[in-house]
């Protein structure tokens, strides 16, 4: 990982649920689950069921064998599944994966990460909640000049300034939990995404999938990326608002307006008085970055026929960033809003 990303951008948490690793053992629990569910309905056999999740708990995958398969073939799972065979008895391999396809254990595998991430944000937005709420409490009754388009406009309290910014926080939780109950669903719709290659019992499958997994039942959404782009635009919004958050800190610290001040700002090389606001620069930053990725994001809608590839890792390429940026964003404010205070005003 860059530096870029390790000090400006930090996140370690999100990186841990988001990389490479936690990807492919989402896969491989999908894989498990999907045995389990599949043996549950009387598709698969239990004992083939049985041999799969116990080969799976102590499957270790192969780094550059998956990447040269990916390579070859635009997705990981075949070369995955191939290898996983080659670990479980003749008579059982044909069982793992069996009905479906690499789309849905990949799909399924983002939802569950995702399922682990939605919360880790929810909790910093209430976190954020709380801080606001502190300095209404603390800084609220002080005289704050108002500027409607970038001009001095009226008298108001500073608790009118952090209510909007509290406000578009509330928004963003309220959003967010609305969204993911639509997108973290379980995809199955084996090759052509009608659950034909489950032999009439795809509906159920799915249904016992879900409720393994913790995720919604959901028809198969192959083809259909509408939710997915919703919580991508919830999570971008996120950055969107703790960029207005950025913007107005920004301009309230500047050194002839003194409405703020940051505790342990940024220097400069050659100028010694400078106190930067680096933090609510970076929100401003995460804003735009997001915006721009949640346009082509949204490019992935344009899903032609029954399944795209391009569409599909366009999709891998943008909404990562977009949900690391939204949670960069939050570790970011949290940090400038507990060295933020207000002196107060000459205001008559």
């Amino acid at each position: 990982m860059s530096l870029l990303n390790t000090a400006l951008f930090a996140d370690p948490e999100l990186d841990a649920l988001l990389d490479d690793g936690a990807h492919l053992a989402a896969i491989v629990r999908f894989e498990s689950l999907l045995a389990s569910a599949s043996a549950a309905e009387g598709l698969v056999p239990t004992t083939a069921a049985e041999e799969i999740e116990q080969h799976l708990k102590q499957f270790s995958p192969d780094p550059a064998a998956l990447g040269t398969g990916l390579a070859r073939d635009g997705v990981v799972v075949p070369t995955l599944v191939a290898t996983v065979r080659e670990g479980l008895s003749v008579a059982n391999r044909k069982w793992l994966h069996f009905g479906a396809t690499s789309q849905d254990a990949i799909d399924t595998a983002w939802a569950l990460q995702l399922a682990q991430i939605v919360p880790v944000l929810q909790l910093r937005l209430g976190h954020l909640s709380s801080t606001l709420d502190g300095l209404v409490v603390q800084f609220g009754g002080q005289k704050l000049m108002a500027h409607t388009r970038m001009q001095a406009a009226l008298p108001f309290t500073l608790t009118d300034k952090l209510v909007v910014w509290l406000r578009t926080i509330e928004e963003c939780s309220s959003g967010l939990v609305f969204a993911a109950e639509r997108a973290l669903a379980v995809q199955l719709g084996g090759p052509v995404g009608n659950r034909a290659s489950f032999e009439g019992k795809g509906d159920a499958i799915a249904a016992r999938l879900a409720h393994l997994s913790g995720l919604r039942d959901a028809p198969a959404w192959h083809s259909n990326r509408v939710a997915l782009c919703r919580l991508g635009a919830e999570l971008a919004a996120i950055s969107g608002v703790l960029g207005k958050l950025g913007a107005d800190i920004a301009l309230m610290t500047q050194s002839e307006v003194g409405q703020a001040a940051i505790r342990g700002g940024g220097g400069s090389s050659t100028m010694a008085h400078k106190n930067n606001p680096v933090e609510a620069e970076l929100l401003v930053t995460l804003a735009r970055h997001s915006a721009g990725n949640l346009g082509t994001l949204y490019q992935a809608l344009v899903h032609e026929n029954e399944r795209s590839g391009a569409a599909w890792t366009l999709e891998w390429l943008t909404l990562p960033t977009i949900v690391r940026n939204a949670g960069c964003g939050l570790l970011l404010a949290q940090s400038l809003l507990g060295r933020l205070s207000f002196p107060p005003q000459d205001i008559a």
